[in-house]
C-alpha cells in the first residue's frame, strides 16, 4: 500500500477520538489500534505523535481547498470576492471541533512555529489557486497579509454560533476591506514624491528581494 495512503487510513481512525482526546499520544495510539496499521509503520509516519496528525488533517484541508477551487470560475469576480470565496472554501471544508482542537495544540509555545508554517501554507495555496505569479517582494506581502486575515478569521469562525456562519463572512469580509484600503493606500503613497524618495532610497533594497525557487535537479522534479 503506497505511504499516503497508509498515512490517511491512520488519519482517518484518528479523527473520531480527537474531540475526546485532542490531537495527542491517546488519539495516535487508538488510531494505530484501529487502522491496524503496524505500529513502527504508524510511528514512522508520525513521529511526533499528535503534532504530525494535526499537521497532516491540516494538509489535508489545503488539499480539498485547491481541488474545489479549481473546478470554480472566478475570472469575471472580482479580486477581493475571490480571495474571500477561497478562505470560506476553505473553513467550510473544514471540521469545527477538529479545527478547535488544532488550534489549541499550536497555541503552545513548542508548537507555535508548526501552526504558523500551517497557516503561511495555507495562505499560499489560496493564492497559488488564485494564479498569483509574483516573483518579487509582493510574494511575501501576499502571503503574509493573508495568513492574519486567515488567523484571525479562523478564531472569529471557531466562536460564532450565527446561522450559516453568518457573522463570520460578515467579519471575514471587513477584514479583506481592510487589506484592500491598505493597499490603495501603499499604492497611493508610491505615486507621491516621498513614496518615490523612499523607493530609491531605504525602499530600493525591496526590489532585491525574490520569491523562493525550488532546485530544479531533485529526483522526479518536473520542469513546467
Amino acid at each position: 500500500m503506497p505511504e499516503d495512503e497508509i498515512k490517511a487510513r491512520v488519519l482517518n481512525a484518528a479523527l473520531s477520538h480527537v474531540p475526546f482526546d485532542g490531537w495527542s499520544e491517546a488519539t495516535l495510539k487508538a488510531a494505530i489500534t484501529q487502522s491496524g496499521v503496524a505500529p513502527a509503520l504508524a510511528r514512522a509516519l508520525f513521529p511526533r505523535g499528535g503534532v504530525d496528525l494535526a499537521l497532516a488533517y491540516h494538509q489535508r484541508g489545503d488539499d480539498a481547498m485547491a481541488t474545489q477551487l479549481a473546478k470554480l470560475d472566478l475570472k469575471n469576480v472580482a479580486f477581493r470576492d475571490r480571495v474571500a470565496k477561497a478562505v470560506r472554501t476553505r473553513l467550510e471544508l473544514s471540521d469545527k471541533e477538529l479545527a478547535r482542537r488544532g488550534t489549541t495544540l499550536f497555541a503552545l509555545p513548542i508548537h507555535a512555529a508548526d501552526g504558523a508554517r500551517a497557516i503561511w501554507g495555507t495562505a499560499d495555496r489560496i493564492w497559488t489557486a488564485l494564479g498569483d505569479k509574483s516573483q518579487d517582494f509582493s510574494w511575501y506581502s501576499k502571503r503574509a497579509t493573508l495568513s492574519g486575515v486567515y488567523a484571525s478569521t479562523v478564531l472569529f469562525w471557531l466562536g460564532d454560533d450565527s446561522p450559516g456562519q453568518h457573522d463570520t463572512w460578515e467579519f471575514l469580509d471587513r477584514r479583506i476591506e481592510e487589506v484592500m484600503q491598505f493597499g490603495s493606500l501603499t499604492k497611493r503613497l508610491q505615486e507621491n514624491r516621498l513614496g518615490e524618495a523612499m523607493m530609491r532610497g531605504p525602499g530600493k533594497i525591496l526590489e532585491s528581494i525574490r520569491a523562493p525557487r525550488l532546485p530544479s535537479d531533485l529526483p522526479g522534479w518536473i520542469r513546467r
